[in-house]
């Protein structure tokens, strides 16, 4: 489990072996068997920290609606960016039950807005000014739209806490991001090789032993 703090693309893997780990089967030894297989394949795989021209905050916000077939729970996944380097990722199950896809991905969009703003304020405290407006990528049009304004009460007024701290941080600017370029897929569910190794390319993800 150390591993994802340093390794994003376990982070999906993990997030769902860890679930059983109190009574664990010989199913979930094969997919730990695979992950190890995984490990020893790309020992040189890691993240590239790179100089940019600025320190802008972005971040990448999604959910998987009732994605746990124990609970059907939906859970919550994001990645932060600071100057286009990735600085943290988080993957955590949702405390309730959401009755809609929407439901979930706004719930998620709390919880990477959280996120942005203690990267914020971190920044801050080391005297790095925002000048730009922090953005939040969601591949969420209904959860976009909701957050821009939020008048749709019969559908929202079951997460208003939600809804109220999302309008209150006006230094959020929520936009919409085609599913093929929402780089949080990752840590939501699993996706073909093609697209996994896309995603890592883009969240400078590299592999120092690779051929050049």
């Amino acid at each position: 489990m150390y591993l994802s703090y340093t390794r994003p693309d376990l982070a999906y893997v993990l997030s769902v072996i860890s679930q059983f780990m109190h009574s664990p089967s010989e199913e979930h030894m094969k997919v730990i068997t695979r992950v190890l297989r995984y490990l020893k394949s790309s020992l040189g795989k890691g993240i590239l920290f790179k100089k940019g021209e600025n320190l802008n905050i972005e971040g990448y916000t999604d959910a998987n609606w009732a994605g746990s077939i124990e609970d059907r729970r939906s859970t919550s996944r994001y990645f932060t960016f600071v100057g286009g380097n990735l600085i943290t990722w988080r993957s955590k199950k949702q405390e309730v039950v959401a009755r809609s896809s929407t439901e979930a991905k706004y719930r998620g969009m709390t919880k990477a807005i959280c996120e942005l703003l203690w990267i914020r304020n971190l920044m801050q405290e080391l005297l790095v000014e925002q000048t730009n407006a922090i953005k939040l990528y969601c591949d969420s049009k209904a959860a976009c739209d909701i957050a821009h304004n939020p008048v749709q009460h019969d559908r929202i007024k079951h997460i208003e806490v939600d809804r109220h701290f999302i309008k209150e941080e006006k230094i959020i600017e929520v936009l919409h991001v085609q599913s093929q370029e929402q780089l949080a897929d990752v840590l939501t569910k699993a996706v073909s090789s093609q697209s996994f190794n896309l995603c890592l390319n883009k969240l400078g993800i590299c592999d120092i032993d690779a051929p050049t």
